[in-house]
């Protein structure tokens, strides 16, 4: 089994399913399933956006790429993902339209993952809810935790909420062990913000990888102080003033035979996909 891991998108929803059709085109090998980082860019009117989308759209279009390719349907785009056959499982970010992805949240009350797109292509896992992709013969357990902490008391909905706390809260009792943990924000163990639930998951619950984004930060990975886990940061799904991606924006996690590896894309496979032709390829 192997699956693409990327992180704030922001809108871009179409790049990461046209970055793992290249790679799979380059190397031959096949994708199973997309984990996102949270940032979708989740925003189906425009009416909704927060004011730093707001500011960035206005010079850049693919932030509202939600709104423009994946709330009706574009005949190209659907044959497109049609043929790659591929989902993407996504945790919620601060830069989304809570109020629709709550909506939908509801209207899924029974189900710990829920589709948020035209093509049924996209879904958002619940926080702190026990997910499993399967593959053949491998089973990958996973949990998401989306939105990002604060330590100031505030309960706007960019904000982890109380009814996701108690999902964490019955998470901690578990005796399950996972392969990937998948958030938005980081832990506050060493920079005093984060989100101080994500700390006391990764000290009570064993998982082989953590996968975040959110801060900004170059890719990095390092041993958790929990002393087991492999935690990533992944580099933003953002073009840089050259129009290339950054290292560290498009990670392949690998399970066979039970064991888990990664892979860090070489630039030189991401560089074909520039800001001004990446909609093209």
């Amino acid at each position: 089994m192997r699956i693409a891991i990327f992180s704030d998108i922001h809108g871009k929803i179409l790049l990461p399913f046209k970055l793992v059709d290249l790679y799979q085109r380059e190397t031959g090998r096949k994708i199973d399933f997309i984990l996102q980082c949270g940032d979708i860019g989740a925003y189906p009117n425009i009416e909704n956006l927060d004011k730093a989308t707001i500011k960035h759209a206005q010079y850049d279009r693919d932030e509202l790429g939600f709104h423009d390719d994946f709330t009706k349907a574009n005949k190209e785009i659907k044959a497109f993902l049609d043929a790659l056959n591929i989902n993407m499982i996504c945790v919620r970010g601060n830069h989304e339209d809570h109020d629709f992805l709550d909506s939908l949240e509801k209207e899924n009350s029974q189900n710990s993952l829920f589709p948020i797109d035209i093509y049924n292509r996209v879904f958002v896992c619940k926080s702190g809810c026990k997910q499993t992709l399967e593959k053949e013969n491998e089973v990958l357990n996973f949990v998401g935790i989306g939105r990002i902490g604060d330590r100031k008391g505030r309960t706007e909905k960019r904000f982890i909420q109380n009814y996701e706390r108690k999902e964490i809260k019955k998470l901690l009792k578990t005796k399950d062990t996972f392969d990937v943990l998948i958030t938005h924000d980081k832990d506050d163990s060493q920079s005093g913000y984060g989100m101080a639930e994500i700390r006391e998951v990764l000290d009570n619950v064993i998982f082989h990888y953590h996968f975040y984004g959110h801060t900004g930060e170059p890719f990095k990975q390092e041993t958790d102080f929990n002393g087991i886990t492999q935690s990533i940061k992944i580099k933003e799904l953002e073009f840089n003033e050259g129009g290339i991606l950054e290292k560290g924006c498009m990670i392949i996690l690998t399970k066979e035979n039970g064991e888990l590896s990664i892979e860090i894309v070489d630039q030189k496979m991401t560089n074909k996909m520039t800001k001004f032709n990446w909609k093209s390829q």
